[in-house]
């Protein structure tokens, strides 16, 4: 515990010199420094919030919250989520991420609700209700797709192939069909 009260002073410590604006620790939704642009690193422990995150954002046992993030975000074991609630460009890694707006890059979690995905979602549940590109997980669910590889797959529009026990597409070859599905509009 001693350990933690030290480790927690440091941070604090660090948040209050020149370079704030580069750095941010959030705890239970305060912040040190108050910003709500950061550019470099940002430490959540519970909850954090920043209008616009640039690098390097990790979560411990966190929802990390921003309305457009660039970067890094990192929840260490898993235990934390990502919530972007506009735009997303870079890599993902949480025990939930949802994301509101358009996204590009990598997501990878457990469960990934989005809405457009410029890139790989890879997850045990993969829930889009816009466009995603790639989706790589137990289920997957979309409005559109362009492939999907999964135990069960489903989207309204397919422009592309779906690989997996239970493919549903309105758009392939046939609505439903076991290991593989095709945009029927090919033939």
């Amino acid at each position: 515990m001693k350990r933690i009260k030290i480790l927690l002073g440091m941070v604090f410590l660090l948040s209050s010199m020149s370079f704030a604006t580069g750095f941010q620790f959030n705890v239970a939704g305060k912040q040190v420094p108050a910003s709500e642009d950061v550019s470099g690193l940002r430490l959540n422990l519970l909850y954090g919030k920043t209008a616009n995150m640039t690098g390097l954002d990790i979560n411990i046992l966190a929802l990390g919250e921003t309305d457009n993030f660039t970067g890094l975000q990192l929840s260490p074991f898993s235990l934390g989520a990502n919530k972007v609630n506009n735009s997303f460009k870079g890599a993902g890694f949480g025990l939930v991420n949802i994301h509101g707006g358009e996204s590009t890059g990598a997501i990878f979690g457990l469960v990934n609700m989005t809405h457009n995905v410029k890139g790989l979602q890879w997850g045990a549940v993969n829930i889009s209700d816009g466009r995603s590109t790639v989706d790589l997980g137990l289920v997957n669910i979309s409005q559109s797709s362009a492939f999907q590889m999964g135990l069960f797959n489903m989207t309204n529009d397919l422009t592309g192939v779906q690989l997996g026990l239970i493919n549903m597409a309105k758009t392939g070859f046939l609505p439903i069909f076991p290991f593989i599905n095709i945009d029927g509009r090919l033939f």
